[in-house]
């Protein structure tokens, strides 16, 4: 087997992408990059369309790089890579649906052509592509089958009780187990990167920052990088510093969150409660520091738009103290009773293969033995000169991943006083240099606190957007919930959801 480098080496590099290589391939070399995919020599970390063109980035962990391939569709098709290795099957449907590019089987193996952002109701097909007429009335959705004696369907959603975003899960069932899960989501598709087309760099980076609210910071940093990178820029050191504060206090605002909603779904409201303040103090910390509760909008291409003050230092050192004094005691009372263990551990199961098949990151793999984490495989300042540890488990039940949560937690509270500790002194911004006379491409890969999320960057002449994908760490997460309530009940469901905590909007684009 060939290392990555090799292999885009053999195709066409693109000079104009930075700082990962990208080369236009073959079909034939498209379908190798593909074979060294299903060997689990590389791991997928995304796929998407373009005009007359498919790309995929890859990551070669023995190598420890990554680079994007990129296959022309002058007849408007190319080799399916999902038919051969699942988790592009998703992405191949969307790119059919937003840009009419068609995967073509390669084998006799069954080819998933169904319609996944699409659900008819656009009035146009393809829009990023051809953009013919389509219907707007919907249409039927073929759910996969599930066979045998006794089986019922019980369909969930799109709407669903509380304030949640719309999906639908479609349950066989044999009483009350589950033997088969299948999701449909795609109902809140924004249209976020037909929008970013012809924008400047500082309008496009709001637009990805509402990619998904609760991962703004993370959205908003691997953008900026994306551009900075395809620019050339050099961001203030003290920026960077400050992107990675915001970021530590977004990954624990979410934990905290997370921790307390998944032990309510166990009817353990207490730990709701008190995780809930904690959450709220990191909220209000991050608005009195930055001004605004998630920090929304206080990043962009170019360095950022708040500094933090002296009181404000003071004010997230005070609040590190305080989420050390408590926390502790609130997962200590979670490990000592005994009906929410009983409701957690082994329950909702991935298994360690599947997650490394997927290539999931954030605590949905490190609960399941993948030690992948962006800040540390790919590093990129300030993680480069920050020591940390990235803790992983192997059980792959709900108990692992909020565990997982837990650790992350005192990582980045580390973390968050090193970053303060070390914090230099200087400007926070600096002007983009201008834009090439042709086309300047950058990409990124940072760590949400879901897991790594990539953003890919055309910019033209003018500097302006000319194709631009972002790829939230769900994308690769939830098909493995399909996978982690098999052979569980149907009232663990919501508990294995939590746990997963999986973003419809960061899907949706």
């Amino acid at each position: 087997m060939q290392s990555l480098t090799a292999l885009l080496d053999a195709g066409t590099l693109v000079p104009a992408c930075r700082p990962w290589p990208r080369a236009i391939v073959s079909p034939q070399q498209w379908s190798v990059f593909t074979a060294h995919l299903v060997q689990e020599r590389f791991t997928l970390l995304g796929l998407w369309g373009d005009e007359g063109a498919v790309h995929m980035a890859l990551y070669d962990e023995q190598e420890g790089v990554a680079g994007i391939a990129t296959c022309l569709c002058p007849e408007g098709h190319f080799p399916s890579v999902g038919q051969l290795h699942a988790p592009a099957i998703r992405l191949e449907r969307t790119v059919h649906d937003l840009f009419g590019l068609k995967a073509e089987a390669s084998t006799t193996a069954p080819l998933d052509e169904r319609p996944w952002l699409d659900h008819g109701r656009w009035g146009v097909r393809a829009p990023l592509g051809a953009a013919t007429p389509g219907p707007v009335d919907g249409e039927p959705y073929d759910f996969l089958k599930a066979e045998g004696a006794h089986l019922h369907q019980i369909p969930v959603g799109p709407v669903h009780a509380g304030i949640i975003e719309p999906g639908h899960f479609r349950f066989h069932a044999l009483g009350e187990t589950v033997v088969r899960l299948e999701e449909r989501l795609g109902y809140v598709h924004k249209g976020i990167e037909a929008r970013m087309v012809g924008a400047l760099p500082e309008k496009a980076a709001r637009l990805a920052g509402r990619l998904s609210g609760d991962s703004t910071v993370a959205a908003s940093v691997a953008f900026s990088q994306a551009v900075e990178s395809a620019l050339g820029a050099e961001v203030p050191a003290r920026a960077i510093f400050l992107r990675a504060l915001m970021a530590e206090l977004e990954r624990i605002a979410n934990h905290f969150g997370d921790v307390g909603a998944i032990c309510n779904d166990a009817a353990f409201a207490m730990m709701l409660a008190h995780c809930g303040v904690l959450r709220e103090k990191v909220l209000r910390a991050s608005h009195a520091c930055f001004g605004h509760r998630l920090m929304m909008d206080r990043i962009k291409p170019g360095g950022v738009r708040a500094d933090i003050s002296d009181e404000g230092i003071a004010i997230v050192r005070d609040l590190v103290k305080t989420a050390r004094d408590t926390f502790p005691a609130l997962v200590e009372l979670y490990r000592n009773t005994p009906s929410i263990q009983d409701r957690t551990v082994t329950t909702g199961r991935v298994r360690a293969a599947l997650v490394r098949k997927f290539g999931a990151g954030g605590f949905v793999g490190r609960a399941s033995g993948r030690a992948f984490d962006a800040r540390r495989n790919l590093p990129y300042a300030p993680y480069d000169q920050l020591p940390f540890e990235v803790p992983v488990l192997e059980e792959g039940d709900v108990d692992a991943r909020l565990r997982i949560r837990v650790m992350e937690v005192d990582e980045s509270l580390a973390l968050i006083t090193r970053i303060l500790d070390n914090l230099p002194q200087g400007p926070i911004e600096t002007e983009l240099p201008t834009a090439p006379a042709g086309d300047a491409e950058g990409v990124a890969l940072v760590e949400s606190f879901r897991g790594d999320l990539l953003a890919f960057v055309r910019l033209d002449g003018e500097g302006r957007i000319k194709r631009a994908h972002l790829r939230d760490a769900s994308w690769f997460q939830w098909p493995l919930l399909e996978a982690a309530i098999e052979g569980n009940i149907v009232a663990d469901f919501p508990l294995c959801n939590k746990s997963f905590n999986c973003s419809y909007s960061g899907h949706d684009l």
